[in-house]
């Protein structure tokens, strides 16, 4: 029994520390405002606005 919740500990600890540059952002997509082949992502954190191909930002980018 141990053993499960020093897993689940580790598996939680690795989840927040493993991108501390993306930990607060939470990218959501706008298809309406897509352009030609990128897609418009907006974070709901701190209110950036980016194109990329298609994927969500790989990093944040607060004002």
């Amino acid at each position: 029994m141990i053993y499960i919740i020093g897993f689940v500990l580790a598996i939680v600890l690795v989840a927040i520390y493993a991108r501390p540059d993306m930990r607060a952002c939470r990218w959501r997509a706008d298809r309406s405002r897509d352009a030609e082949g990128q897609s418009y992502w907006r974070c709901a954190a701190c209110g950036a606005e980016r194109f990329t191909e298609g994927d969500p930002p790989d990093l944040c980018l607060k004002p």
